[in-house]
C-alpha cells in the first residue's frame, strides 16, 4: 500500500477542506466574542490546512508518475508514453487538477500571511486569514462535489488517452502555475478589503500592510500573462502574440485592475488619501479574478484554452461568486460610508497623477470587459452569434492607452499634495526633445500615425524613468570637483535609493519597452504561400527557400520536418526547420514553430498541410507555409520580465515588508477597536 495513493490524497483534501471552513469560522467568532484562543488558532488552521492539500497534491502527482489509471484523471489526460515532465505537469493541465492547483495556491497565501504577517495586529491577522479559509471553503467544496481529481474508474484502462498535445509544452508546463498564483494572490488583498470593511478601520497602515501583498499578485500575473502570450506565439503557430481571445482578456482585466491597486494603495501608504477607493479596487481585483475562472470553466467562453462545458460546474461556481463577490459588495456599499475619505490634495500633485492614471486603467478595464462579454451576452439574449476582435480592441484601447503612458511618465517625477507641472517639465526638456524627434522619424518610417505615436509615448515613459533616476543620484558637487569623485558620489547615492524607487523605474521602463515590441509587431511582414522543394519566396530584403522536407520520429509522435534556408541580400541568414507533428494516440496534429531570433526582430516560419504530393521529399510534393518578418518581437515579453523584475525589486525594501509592524500606538487602538 502506498502512502500517496489516490484514497490517501481524497481524505487529505476533504481533511483540509474541514479545517479550511474552521479557519473561516473559529477566527472569525473569536473576534466578534474577543476570545484570544480562538484568534491564537488561526495561523495554525492555516497552517494545517496547507499541509493537507500539499499531500493531497502530491498523491495526484504519484498517481500520474505511477501511470495509475485506475483515477480517471490520470486516464483521460496520461499515457505511458507520455515523458516523465509532462506527466507531472499535466496534473495542472486538466479542469480537476487545475481547481486543485488553484486551492493549493490559495493554502499557500494563507499559510504565508500566518507565517510572514508577524508584525499584523492580532484581530486584523485573524479576521484577514478567516477570508482566506472561507474562499479556501469554498473551492475545496467545488474539488470535493463537482470535480473531485481522485475519482476512478473501473476497469482501468491499460493505458491512458493522453495529454492535449497544445498542452506538451515547457511554456504550458509552467504557465498555469504562475499565471494562478497571480489570479489567486489577490485574494490576499481582498481578504484585507474584507477585514477592514468588518473592523471600520482603513489608514496608512493598512496601505502599508496591503501594498506588497498586491505587487507580489501583479508580478507573477505579469510573468503568468507574458508566458502565455509568448506560448500562443511560438505552439499555435499563428504567428501573434495575442489574439484578444475571451479566455486571454479574462487575464488582462484583473491586470489592470490589479495595476491600479498598486498604484493607489501607494496613495493610502503615502499620503493617507484614497481609502474607499483603494478597498473597492482589492475587492474588484478578486472578483475579476474569479469571473475569469467562472467563464472559462461554464462553457460561456469559447475559447483554445477553455476547459470543460459542465453546467453542474458552472453553476457552482456561479453559486461561489455569488457569495464570495455579492457578500463582499453588500458589506462595501453598508461599511463604506462610515469610512473617512482620508487627506485632501490638489489636482496637479503626484496623488492627481496617480488617480488619473487609476481612471484610464479602470477605463481600459471598462472597454475589455465589454468586448469581452458583449457576444456572449448578446447570444444568449437574441441567438445571433457577434464576433468582436481586434479592430474594435485597437480602436478603443488604444486611444486610452496612449494619455496613460503621457501621465505615467511625468506623474513620478511630482510632489506629494500640491505641485507645477512647469518645473517637471523643466526636468523632462531633453526626453521631450528625443520623444519629438522620434515621432517625426515614425512618421516617416512607420505605416500608420498611431503606430508612431504609440513609439513616441513607449520611448517617453522610458525616457522619463531614465532622467528621473539619473536626477535621484546625481551629485551635487562643487563644478571643479573631478569625474571621479562625481561618479563616486553618484555610486553613494544610488547604493542609498530605496529599492522601492528603484523598482517603479525599472516596471516603468519594462512598460515602455512592452509598448515598443507591439508597436514592432504592427509592421510586422507575413506570408501564408504554398510552394515545392527548392523553390524561393521574396519578402521584402528575405529570401525562402525550402531545401528539403523529411519524416522524423519523436518520444509519442511522428514530425514533417521542413529545412528552410533564409538570406537578407543573397548572404545565408538560417537555416530554419519548422515541422508539423501527428500524436497518433489522441489523432490530432500540431505545428512546431522555428523562430530565429536577434532580440530586434524574429524570422518566424511556420509549417502546414502538403498538397499534390508525398513527404517523401519529392519535388512534386507542394507544402503550406506561414512565414513571418517580427520587428521587435522579443521586445514584448523582455518588457513583461522587465515589469515583474521591477516589482520584485521593490518587494525587497525594508520597507514595504510583508506584515511589517506598525507603531505601538496604532495597535494597541487597533486590539481595542476589535
Amino acid at each position: 500500500m502506498t502512502v500517496f495513493g489516490a484514497e490517501e490524497g481524497h481524505y487529505a483534501l476533504a481533511l483540509a477542506c474541514v479545517l479550511a471552513l474552521a479557519q473561516f469560522v473559529l477566527p472569525l467568532w473569536g473576534a466578534a466574542r474577543r476570545r484570544q484562543f480562538l484568534l491564537d488558532l488561526a495561523p495554525a488552521l492555516a497552517c494545517a490546512q496547507l499541509l493537507a492539500l500539499a499531500y493531497s497534491f502530491l498523491s495526484l502527482i504519484i498517481c500520474a508518475i505511477e501511470d495509475d489509471f485506475s483515477v480517471q484523471n490520470v486516464a483521460a489526460n496520461s499515457a505511458i508514453s507520455k515523458p516523465l515532465l509532462y506527466k507531472i505537469t499535466g496534473v495542472w493541465g486538466n479542469h480537476e487538477g487545475s481547481v486543485l492547483l488553484w486551492a493549493l495556491i490559495l493554502a499557500v497565501c494563507g499559510g504565508a500571511v500566518a507565517l510572514l504577517g508577524r508584525g499584523l495586529p492580532l484581530v486584523l491577522k485573524a479576521r484577514v486569514l478567516a477570508i482566506l479559509g472561507g474562499v479556501s471553503t469554498g473551492f475545496q467544496l467545488f474539488c470535493l462535489l463537482t470535480s473531485d481529481p481522485f475519482a476512478r474508474v473501473w476497469p482501468a484502462p491499460p493505458d491512458g488517452q493522453g495529454m492535449n498535445p497544445l498542452l506538451q509544452d515547457p511554456g504550458l508546463a509552467f504557465h498555469p502555475p504562475v499565471l494562478y498564483t497571480g489570479y489567486v494572490g489577490f485574494a490576499v488583498p481582498f481578504a484585507f478589503a474584507v477585514a477592514a470593511l468588518i473592523e471600520g478601520r482603513v489608514d496608512a497602515a493598512w496601505g502599508r500592510w496591503v501594498r506588497p501583498w498586491a505587487v507580489a499578485a501583479w508580478c507573477f500575473l505579469t510573468l503568468g500573462i507574458a508566458m502565455g502570450s509568448w506560448w500562443s506565439y511560438y505552439v499555435l503557430g499563428w504567428g501573434g502574440y495575442w489574439f484578444w481571445d475571451p479566455v486571454e482578456n479574462a487575464s488582462l482585466i484583473p491586470w489592470l485592475t490589479g495595476t491600479a491597486l498598486v498604484h493607489s494603495a501607494v496613495v493610502v501608504e503615502k499620503r493617507d488619501a484614497l481609502r474607499i477607493w483603494t478597498v473597492l479596487l482589492a475587492i474588484a481585483s478578486f472578483s475579476f479574478s474569479l469571473s475569469g475562472t467562472f467563464l472559462v470553466r461554464s462553457g460561456i467562453l469559447n475559447s483554445v484554452h477553455a476547459f470543460a462545458n459542465d453546467p453542474a460546474r458552472g453553476v457552482f461556481i456561479l453559486a461561489l461568486l455569488g457569495i464570495v463577490i455579492g457578500g463582499s459588495l453588500v458589506l462595501f456599499a453598508w461599511r463604506a460610508p462610515s469610512l473617512s475619505a482620508g487627506g485632501l490634495f490638489a489636482p496637479v500633485s503626484r496623488e492627481g497623477g496617480l488617480v488619473l492614471n487609476n481612471i484610464l486603467l479602470c477605463a481600459l478595464c471598462a472597454v475589455v470587459v465589454t468586448g469581452t462579454m458583449y457576444p456572449p451576452f448578446m447570444q444568449i439574449l437574441t441567438g445571433r452569434t457577434l464576433s468582436v476582435g481586434k479592430p474594435f480592441f485597437d480602436a478603443t484601447t488604444i486611444p486610452l492607452a496612449l494619455p496613460l503612458l503621457i501621465v505615467m511618465a511625468a506623474g513620478t517625477m511630482l510632489p506629494w499634495k500640491r505641485g507645477h507641472l512647469a518645473p517637471v517639465l523643466r526636468r523632462l526638456r531633453l526626453a521631450a526633445f528625443v520623444t519629438a524627434l522620434s515621432l517625426l522619424v515614425g512618421l516617416m518610417m512607420l505605416e500608420g500615425i498611431l503606430p508612431a505615436l504609440c513609439a513616441a509615448a513607449a520611448l517617453w515613459v522610458i525616457l522619463s524613468s531614465l532622467t528621473d533616476m539619473a536626477l535621484r543620484i546625481a551629485p551635487r558637487l562643487d563644478r571643479a570637483s573631478t569625474w571621479r569623485a562625481r561618479l563616486g558620489a553618484a555610486g553613494q547615492r544610488a547604493r542609498h535609493l530605496p529599492r522601492a524607487i528603484w523598482g517603479s523605474s525599472i516596471a516603468h521602463i519594462g512598460v515602455g519597452v512592452t509598448v515598443l515590441g507591439l508597436t514592432g509587431m504592427s509592421q510586422a511582414r507575413h506570408d501564408v504561400v504554398e510552394i515545392g522543394i527548392g523553390q524561393t519566396l521574396h519578402q521584402g530584403n528575405l529570401d525562402w527557400t525550402l531545401l528539403a522536407v523529411r519524416q522524423e520520429k519523436g518520444p509519442n509522435y511522428e514530425a514533417l520536418v521542413a529545412d528552410l534556408a533564409v538570406a537578407r541580400n543573397g548572404r545565408s541568414v538560417a537555416i530554419l526547420h519548422p515541422s508539423r507533428r501527428d500524436f497518433t494516440s489522441q489523432h490530432q496534429v500540431t505545428t512546431d514553430v522555428a523562430i530565429r531570433t536577434n532580440l530586434m526582430r524574429d524570422l518566424y516560419a511556420a509549417l502546414g498541410d502538403a498538397h499534390g504530393g508525398t513527404h517523401d521529399g519529392g519535388r512534386e510534393a507542394r507544402y503550406v507555409l506561414r512565414l513571418h518578418n517580427n520587428p521587435l518581437a522579443p521586445w514584448i515579453w523582455l518588457g513583461g520580465i522587465i515589469m515583474a523584475l521591477g516589482g520584485g525589486l521593490s518587494l525587497t525594501d525594508r520597507r514595504h515588508r510583508f506584515g511589517a509592524p506598525m507603531k505601538q500606538g496604532r495597535t494597541n487602538a487597533a486590539m481595542e477597536g476589535a
